[in-house]
């Protein structure tokens, strides 16, 4: 699972194809978690949850 900015989204969509080689999901954050949590490549708000 990897929380991301709208800007790394994409990436974050192309590491979960690689590491698992599945379809990857990607979902909306809820406003209650965008507040305390952070994108994992750059340290802004995320706003996206991508998973296998």
């Amino acid at each position: 699972m990897i929380y991301c900015c709208k800007e790394h989204a994409e990436l974050a969509l192309d590491v979960i194809v690689d590491e698992y080689e599945t379809s990857p999901t990607i979902e909306k954050l809820d406003d209650d978690k965008k507040l305390s949590t952070t994108c994992e490549y750059c340290q802004n708000n995320a706003e996206y949850v991508v998973a296998n």
